[in-house]
């Protein structure tokens, strides 16, 4: 039998469980995959305890990316066969040894990508690809701040802003997660327990601020990030790990220079197949080029996921996670 981590009610990581999980025979239009490797992400983290509501509800298995190899295939599919490398970024799901899952949800993977890089970087670095490339089009010349930089999404984009010729500022909470966004292409690394970040903004661009601000932090960080945006600047909040914002007046984005605000998921920006496609070939075509490296700092088996949360609600955890089944 295949076995799965389960929650059935929210609340700590002690509510994650390691059960019996029948993953099915695949339908018209899907895939039965076997993981070889699944990635964990903040969202997993929303959805236990519920921040998040669970799409489709409890009991639910968690888990937004992985990769594997396909098992079956059901009526109607094309394009993939048993025996293929695939990968994905979902909603939910992947915290299984087996899955059944859409067909059009999965993409190849080439073979200058491993199983486990492609588990830990899809979400997030399709993640990256959309707030670099189309939420805020980054360019040469433009400065950008990123929160929360050694994260994994962070050190993805941080590497891939560097690319496009921008000036990176990053954010970090720890002598060793400052230098680990350094290695990872941002110009200045900001210790936000230790430093003011909005003053430290200002004075590394000479008060022209930024163009754009991706906030990943949410309540701790909103109001200071606002203040690192020159007028008409954007703040893309993608993520929400300190909290959510309280109520905003907008009445504010005026006085502080006309600023724009979004709240962008990954899930609307690759809901078309055309989307995921081009998202994930941009991504491993960085990656493929050495442009963009997917570390791995942790690996934990898929049956100790819940340590794995504990560990990255604590901020123990670098850049990426894996979880092996």
């Amino acid at each position: 039998m295949s076995k799965a981590i389960r929650i059935h009610s929210n609340g700590g990581p002690e509510v994650m469980v390691w059960e019996d999980a029948d993953p099915g025979r695949p339908g018209p239009g899907q895939v039965l995959i076997r993981h070889t490797a699944v990635g964990l992400n903040f969202i997993d983290v929303y959805y236990r305890t519920g921040l998040y509501p669970a799409p489709g509800g409890l009991p639910l298995i968690p888990g937004g990316e992985g990769a594997g190899v396909v098992e079956e295939a059901g009526e109607g599919v094309s394009g993939l066969k048993a025996g293929d490398r695939v990968a994905y970024a979902v909603g939910t799901g992947a915290y299984a040894e087996r899955r059944v899952i859409p067909a059009d949800r999965l993409v190849k993977v080439p073979d200058t990508i491993s199983d486990e890089q492609a588990a830990a970087m899809m979400l997030k670095g399709m993640t990256a690809e959309y707030l670099l490339r189309r939420t805020y089009k980054v360019k040469a010349g433009d400065t950008i701040l990123f929160h929360a930089a050694a994260g994994g999404v962070g050190l993805i984009a941080g590497q891939w802003a560097k690319h496009l010729g921008a000036v990176t500022i990053g954010t970090a909470g720890s002598a060793d997660k400052v230098e680990l966004a350094r290695a990872h292409g941002y110009d200045h690394v900001i210790n936000y327990r230790e430093q003011d970040f909005v003053a430290e903004v200002n004075a590394i661009t000479k008060g022209g601020k930024c163009e754009v601000v991706y906030d990943s932090v949410g309540k701790d960080t909103f109001e200071g990030s606002l203040d690192c945006l020159k007028p008409l600047g954007l703040l893309a909040l993608f993520g929400q790990s300190s909290g959510p914002v309280p109520p905003f007046n907008l009445g504010v984005l005026s006085q502080k220079g006309s600023l724009y605000i979004t709240r962008p998921t990954l899930f609307v920006y690759v809901a078309k197949r055309e989307d995921l496609e081009a998202s994930a070939n941009a991504l491993f075509d960085v990656v493929g080029k050495g442009i963009v490296d997917i570390r791995i700092n942790q690996r934990y088996p898929l049956k100790d996921a819940a340590q794995a949360h504990a560990d990255l609600e604590a901020r123990r955890t670098t850049g990426t996670t894996i979880l092996v089944p």
